[in-house]
């Protein structure tokens, strides 16, 4: 059995018969009420026993968390009466709805209010990077091996003067508002409940969010005020995997040691303790998006626009598992982009730049790992993934067989290069992530 549900036995020692238990399936998010289990699946539980003191007050284990984790059987032991716990379990069922649905109108409320805060920065926020210059130069571009591509040059020349920063510009409205609104939470009568140690949860995510933004950032400004490339590292493409994949050592320590994920939960198949190796496995996954969303980040509204479907499918899986922080932070993250995406589309008045396409890619493969499902991640997150194939796959055969394997790469280059305007693939690649995240959020309830 996967990890979004667990198998409850229900057992009354005040019973006779042994064959008279309660079987019934807790999806993920549900709660239950009892005295004592025992919990049984790949985790670092395993084994162990729980004591809820008082159950006529409403008591309760949240099983979210340890399904995320990987847990599949929880044997529940009651101490009391059977009818008793059953009426407490129902009436909780039903708090445990409402709670859920005010939940959603709080998160929904958050998504709007990042949205409006946002918009109301974001024009002013052009007009300063137009103060300091800080706009996509005319470039001669080169790849890995310092040979020149002029076919982006062709196509991406005429986006020179536009301004480039308005990942930076989400990042601190998303950090701010939630640095903000996050202690005053239960003042709005929101429950906080979280799939892991709450401290530990959001010291992952903005560790992620903030040290690969800052990376980008270093790299615009590289970039953009053309710093001389003696100077300290000058961000080449060796460096910047360098210090990504260093980053990615530490957000994967981080998950392992600290959240306790060790597991991958295969749809169909089911879920397996990777232990160690899902340190390597965690840092290649994180790596790769980061890029990808870097390499997608190549027309108005592409990248930012597919990031956005996706996010939605993300946030739905988190708010499954009754995840507050995490379903609070992507709400943020959504409202912001939403009022980017605005001036990022056709023609772009607003481009996301380094550190918005580190962080995002970076902090979208984390949200994946923590909630579990890095296959549906991998069906969500396709078309990113797809982008950053056509490139690898074109560097590589230029290494190994020196020549090209496709005209040109990555993908949506390619698209252009046989005659398909900039919003005919914009568009296009907006459906099909509409689909892709749909069946991604499907394979993931499995």
């Amino acid at each position: 059995m996967g990890n979004d549900g667990a198998h409850i036995e229900l057992y009354n020692p005040q019973v006779e018969k042994p064959e008279e238990l309660y079987n019934f399936h807790v999806e993920s998010g549900k709660s239950a009420l009892f005295h004592a289990a025992r919990i049984s699946g790949p985790t670092d539980l395993n084994g162990g026993e729980f004591t809820v003191k008082d159950l006529r007050h409403g008591a309760t284990l949240m099983i979210a968390g340890m399904i995320a984790r990987g847990v599949t059987t929880l044997q529940i032991i009651f101490v009391e009466d059977t009818n008793l716990l059953m009426r407490h379990f129902r009436q909780w069922v039903l708090i445990l709805k409402k709670a859920i649905m005010h939940q959603l109108s709080f998160i929904l409320g958050i998504l709007i209010f990042s949205f409006v805060i946002t918009s109301i920065f974001i024009v002013p926020f052009i007009n300063t990077l137009y103060g300091l210059r800080f706009r996509r130069a005319k470039q001669k571009t080169i790849d890995a091996f310092g040979q020149r591509t002029p076919i982006f040059d062709k196509f991406h020349n005429s986006k020179a003067g536009i301004p480039v920063g308005g990942g930076l510009l989400v990042i601190m409205v998303v950090s701010i508002l939630f640095v903000i609104i996050f202690p005053l939470i239960r003042l709005f009568g929101i429950q906080v409940t979280s799939a892991y140690d709450l401290n530990k949860e959001m010291n992952v995510l903005f560790f992620t969010f903030l040290s690969f933004g800052m990376l980008g950032l270093y790299d615009d400004v590289k970039k953009f005020f053309h710093f001389e490339k003696e100077q300290f590292f000058g961000l080449r493409i060796q460096h910047k995997l360098t210090l990504q994949v260093i980053l990615a050592f530490i957000i994967s320590c981080l998950l392992y040691f600290n959240l306790g994920i060790s597991f991958l939960n295969i749809p169909f198949i089911g879920t397996f303790h990777m232990g160690m190796l899902f340190i390597p496995f965690a840092m290649f996954v994180i790596v790769s998006f980061t890029n990808a969303v870097n390499i997608t980040d190549g027309l108005d509204g592409l990248a930012g626009g597919v990031l956005m479907i996706s996010l939605f499918g993300l946030w739905y899986l988190s708010a499954r598992i009754l995840d507050v922080p995490i379903s609070m932070f992507l709400a943020l993250w959504l409202g912001s982009l939403i009022s980017f995406l605005y001036f990022n589309i056709f023609p772009a008045r607003l481009f996301m730049g380094d550190v918005g396409a580190l962080a995002f890619g970076a902090t979208l493969a984390v949200v994946g790992l923590m909630v579990g499902k890095v296959v549906a991640l991998l069906v969500i997150g396709f078309i990113f993934v797809f982008e950053i194939f056509t490139a690898a796959a074109q560097l590589l055969s230029k290494k190994v067989r020196k020549k090209k394997l496709f005209p040109v790469a990555p993908f949506h280059l390619w698209l252009q290069k046989y005659g398909w305007e900039e919003p005919k693939i914009v568009q296009r690649a907006w459906l099909l992530q509409i689909m892709l995240t749909l069946f991604g959020v499907w394979l993931a309830m499995l």
